[in-house]
């Protein structure tokens, strides 16, 4: 194999490592952590640091930010590892701290997946972050308020990194391909596709980058090259493009059409092409009231339990969970009466403005508001035998206006059965 890219003594240190950034200039993403005048930054530049938390997906930053301010802080560094070590690991370092302090000296304490240590592990660390022998910098994927104990997060500030877009993650494997392998040729594509396959994680993003480096045979890397590393298709995707809204539109026009079958194709069009299934999924909760509404009213409630299922599970476990809703989607009984609802109700609402809400309901708040008629002539509806008035709720000029016209699709003929009721009531009561 012929070596196309350059060597050094760095040769045997993932990709990941040689390019990790060293200083806050080279630091992609995070501007709302990291960018000027904010907090982090501040701290950093006045050698100020104190105990804090970064809460994160992997691949964004939080282990090379920790070491970013170890690089640039007056203190000693120490890092631990939550996966391989253990209670004698950090009473080690507590006895270093302590004698750090005693010598005007500061530590730093890196502790990576904090929340892999249990209660005992966390309340080590406790006393000496109080008395400012250990300044803590923990690390974690899994929400600090239910993974960190109390004690030990009020006494560190938590700072939420967000997924790096595709724009930051181009910019990194631009960048490393430039420092490592400069004699290569990559067609901007396979970054793009690079980035889009990744999905916000850098390290992720760069491992691809250093697997595709060393197994190509030829100076310059296209996207065939791409797909023969990952062992599949390479979906070329612009999730701000024309495709991600057509394939969007596919999606809703199938299940509306009760094709669960063009539905969940795709579905998987978009999934595999590395589009956020949380996007699918809001689209999905939408398509619930829009195009099924009180036809099944148990529609919403399978959306929005698919919604906290993506969340709870990721790509790509939660595809099937996705697929799930979209085939229940597709076979439930449809009504848009809801969307001709609030679309009726808002050509009017936008036309008459002006007009006032009715005298007998409004709230006679003040003795002026029951001297104009506020509340006046209300009537209360569980005074009545069936529970209605005959009372007009609407302004006098769009009295008898009726926006939502249920069908006869699925439950929602009983709500126009009961609908129905309401005005035989209310005829009775004139």
């Amino acid at each position: 194999m012929n070596n196309l890219f350059d060597t050094d003594d760095n040769d045997f240190k993932p990709l990941a490592d040689l390019v990790r950034p060293v200083s806050l200039d080279e630091y992609f993403g995070q501007r709302k952590i990291v960018g000027d005048n904010t907090s982090i930054r501040n701290m950093i530049l006045n050698d100020n640091i104190s105990s804090m938390i970064f809460w994160g997906p992997p691949g964004v930053g939080k282990t090379t930010l920790a070491k970013i301010i170890a690089s640039t802080t007056n203190s000693d560094f120490y890092e631990l590892s939550a996966v391989t070590s253990g209670i004698n690991d950090i009473k080690e370092i507590m006895e270093i701290s302590k004698f750090n302090k005693s010598n005007g000296k500061r530590t730093i304490l890196f502790v990576d997946e904090i929340h892999r240590f249990n209660k005992a592990q966390q309340d080590a660390f406790l006393p000496f972050v109080e008395n400012g022998s250990i300044i803590l910098i923990g690390a974690t994927t899994e929400n600090p308020s239910f993974s960190c104990n109390s004690a030990l997060l009020s006494r560190a500030k938590v700072y939420v990194l967000e997924t790096l877009s595709e724009e930051d993650i181009i910019s990194i494997l631009k960048k490393a391909a430039q420092k490592v392998y400069s004699k290569l040729e990559i067609d901007d594509e396979v970054y793009k596709a690079i980035a889009s396959f990744s999905k916000g994680d850098a390290r992720g993003a760069l491992n691809i980058l250093e697997v595709l480096a060393n197994n190509t045979l030829e100076s310059k890397v296209v996207i065939q090259d791409l797909e023969k590393v990952l062992g599949k298709k390479t979906f070329l995707y612009d999730k701000n493009g024309e495709e991600h809204y057509n394939l969007i539109s596919a999606l809703h026009k199938s299940m509306r059409n009760s094709d669960p079958d063009a539905a969940i194709y795709y579905t998987a069009r978009m999934l595999e092409a590395g589009e956020d299934p949380l996007y699918i999924v809001r689209r999905l909760i939408r398509f619930a009231s829009e195009d099924i509404g009180m036809a099944n009213t148990n529609a919403l409630v399978q959306a929005v339990s698919t919604l906290e299922a993506v969340k709870l599970l990721g790509m790509p476990e939660c595809n099937v969970n996705i697929t799930q809703l979209v085939v229940y989607l597709s076979v439930s009984p449809k009504s848009n009466a809801l969307y001709m609802a609030y679309e009726n109700a808002k050509t009017d609402a936008i036309k008459t403005a002006n007009l006032s809400v009715p005298l007998h309901l409004r709230n006679a708040v003040t003795s002026l508001h029951k001297e104009i008629g506020n509340g006046k002539g209300y009537k209360y509806a569980h005074d009545y035998k069936e529970k209605i008035t005959n009372m007009e709720c609407l302004p006098s000029s769009l009295k008898g206006k009726k926006y939502y016209i249920p069908t006869d699709s699925g439950n929602e003929k009983n709500v126009k059965a009961t609908l129905l009721r309401i005005e035989e009531i209310k005829k009775k009561l004139n």
